[in-house]
């Protein structure tokens, strides 16, 4: 028998403005002591240097991330112009530079290809597995391999302001596995100046928007402490873009059981992914099939 893990049975989203300098994983650390909670994960990773939105799941909020991954998320982003690094960030060595400078209207026309359904190489300082390593290590080693391109959907890329003629701030708005670096990268070999990412602020992910998030400050102060738990974020905020389904008495113990059971619902598709709520908090998430859910994931009442 596995040995039970301490803390509290607390389940719900924490929207955290993560700060430069720290890994995602410390912060996720953070937050799990701060609320002594049994269990935590976080939606999408943000690199050490960069700042802004890092959502933090506790509990059976856990069981959502997937859907908050998979959600558009939001960035500002600085570009250098002029110079390539090994990283294609400031952590980096420079490889390469350029005197050529585009112009506003250069880089506005080239953003264009960009948009839409894009292939995108990582950066080969990322955590993408090559043949069982990670690519990262690969790199430190100066190895010689290559990353095959991924899909991305890209929904926007806009240019937002340039500060001099070394640098310009874009958002980006893109789907499951965006990689910034490589936008900043590539734009660079584009336009023939070269490129690396400077500065990088993700603004929202799904739901969560930073003008909501908690700061790391805020949570050094208020941990350990009740007042702490009003920041918390129901779990059914991490279901935000499935359409939701009501589930009746009887039809509870089954959905929990992992069980098909009836559930009120409008509009629904037969075979469409939805979650079933009982007085507003998530008992199971899965597909509606002729009036039942027939479940996936489960969801078990906790304290919070």
């Amino acid at each position: 028998m596995g040995r039970k893990r301490k803390g509290r049975d607390i389940s719900g989203w924490l929207v955290v403005d993560k700060p430069a300098g720290l890994s995602s994983t410390a912060v996720v650390n953070k937050v799990r002591w701060a609320f002594n909670a049994k269990k935590a994960g976080h939606a999408g990773t943000l690199d050490p240097e960069a700042t802004g939105v890092l959502a933090v799941a506790l509990g059976e909020a856990t069981k959502t991330v997937p859907y908050i991954t998979d959600a558009l998320k939001s960035y500002e982003f600085t570009v250098r112009l002029g110079q390539a690094t090994n990283t294609d960030d400031t952590e980096g060595e420079v490889v390469a530079t350029s005197e050529q400078r585009p112009s506003d209207d250069e880089i506005k026309a080239a953003l264009g290809q960009f948009v839409g359904d894009i292939q995108q190489i990582p950066p080969k300082f990322s955590a993408v597995k090559i043949d069982g390593e990670r690519a990262y290590k690969l790199a430190r080693e100066d190895a010689d391999f290559e990353i095959a391109a991924r899909p991305l959907w890209v929904e926007s890329l806009i240019m937002l302001d340039r500060e001099d003629q070394d640098h310009v701030t874009l958002e980006l708005t893109c789907g499951k596995g965006g990689y910034v670096r490589s936008i900043a990268r590539d734009l660079g070999e584009s336009l023939g100046c070269l490129g690396h990412v400077r500065e990088l602020r993700r603004v929202w992910s799904g739901p969560f928007d930073v003008k909501e998030a908690i700061t790391l400050a805020q949570i050094d102060e208020l941990a350990k402490a009740p007042e702490i738990d009003q920041f918390l974020r129901p779990t059914s905020q991490g279901l935000a873009d499935l359409p939701e389904v009501k589930c009746t008495v009887e039809s509870l113990v089954k959905l929990r059981n992992g069980n098909a059971g009836m559930v009120i619902a409008h509009d629904i598709e037969f075979g469409e992914e939805c979650w079933a709520s009982f007085d507003g908090e998530p008992v199971a998430v899965g597909v509606f099939k002729a009036g039942e859910l027939h479940p996936s994931r489960v969801f078990v009442p906790t304290s919070a």
